[in-house]
């Protein structure tokens, strides 16, 4: 009796685990193979003849976190299959492209009469990466940075780092420790890792946000562990908070360093063209991280209920001062998003409901422009 061979299984070369994904999946199958399937969470994407080895297809995965499946079917009807787990799944409409920024006269009246009622000091940017329209206040006053610039931290060490860090190793669980609890530890531990000492790695973050432009943020040495436990859109000062020496930045600088990692995650953007050694796939991991974030998401305060949204951020705040910063995934796109809240005498749950009410207008609006 002649028993033909098992048909080995395909090689997934995208998405990859413990990475964001817009729905594009790559491989080789193996040698004769005649069609190829993909599924998601159990059900089928898509399907599709193959004439050689190599195979890609774009799918629209589920949102959030995935397991994919590929199939790989040979002439004599034999299968093999492989699947990578932990893919966060994006919409297909958010992949990375670069856009023209525009004012929204519409939203910029809506957000700053809101912002503008901040009991203390605030400001705020929004734009739509999809379509380019956005809105700004106050947007390059500076503020206490506190943990926002941890993305920066994060960004620095993978463009040095050489690639997506192995699972389990040490750099890999530092930057998760940095990103999704914001561990202070972690932060200086990395910062060490780039520079030797707490400070010089911090002139190596400085060093990565001028270089994609970041001119009005400072990564000012360490962070204290306690012992126990470019746009059309206007970017303006229009109130400064007063808060002396330390790290520091602006809702104008950090959604920006926010579009260059989405940029990024695409082979595209300034960071890049100015940090080679950060891929695309250590962008996506970056990604990844900030989508797993374990404080709750302040912009996402009310449009975290739409199960079509996702929110992945960075947020900070000291006694003073209370900000989020991030991406928002919805149907039809993405949009950035920062919020910056100060006042002297202490910050409060305030600030949080500010951000979610700038990230539920720019969603209705966006919507209703963009479609």
């Amino acid at each position: 009796m002649i028993v033909t061979p098992a048909l080995p299984p395909p090689a997934i070369e995208q998405p990859a685990a413990h990475q964001v994904s817009y729905g594009l999946v790559t491989g080789r199958a193996p040698r004769g193979t005649i069609r190829v399937a993909v599924r998601a969470n159990g059900k089928q994407l898509a399907a599709r003849q193959l004439s050689g080895r190599r195979f890609t297809l774009r799918v629209t995965l589920p949102r959030g976190d995935v397991t994919v499946r590929v199939t790989t079917i040979a002439r004599n009807g034999k299968r093999s299959s492989a699947h990578v787990h932990d893919v966060f799944g994006l919409p297909p409409g958010a992949r990375p492209r670069v856009v023209k920024s525009r004012l929204e006269p519409t939203l910029e009246r809506k957000l700053t009469r809101v912002v503008r009622g901040y009991s203390g000091t605030a400001g705020y940017y929004v734009q739509s990466l999809t379509g380019g329209f956005g809105a700004a206040w106050n947007a390059k006053a500076r503020f206490p940075a506190a943990s926002t610039l941890k993305l920066a931290i994060a960004a620095a060490v993978l463009a040095e780092d050489g690639g997506v860090p192995r699972p389990g190793s040490r750099i890999d669980s530092l930057l998760r420790e940095l990103i999704i609890p914001s561990d202070d530890a972690a932060a200086n531990s990395l910062l060490v890792w780039l520079g030797g000492s707490t400070s010089s790695g911090a002139y190596r973050v400085n060093d990565l946000m001028r270089a994609i432009g970041l001119t009005d943020s400072l990564m000012y040495g360490g962070y204290e562990v306690p012992r126990a436990l470019s746009s059309r859109i206007p970017l303006r000062v229009d109130e400064s908070p007063n808060f002396g020496v330390g790290k520091y930045t602006t809702a104008s600088n950090m959604t920006s360093l926010w579009r260059a990692l989405w940029l990024a995650s695409g082979g595209k953007g300034p960071l890049h063209e100015s940090r080679p050694g950060l891929t695309p796939a250590d962008a996506r991991y970056l990604m990844w991280l900030t989508a797993h974030v374990r404080d709750q998401p302040k912009l996402g305060t009310s449009v975290g209920r739409d199960r079509e949204v996702d929110v992945l951020h960075k947020a900070g705040w000291i006694s003073s001062s209370r900000h989020d910063t991030g991406l928002v995934f919805w149907e039809g796109g993405v949009f950035v998003a920062g919020v910056m809240t100060y006042r002297s005498w202490g910050v409060s749950t305030s600030s949080d409901r500010l951000a979610g009410r700038v990230a539920a207008t720019a969603l209705r609006r966006f919507r209703r422009i963009e479609g």
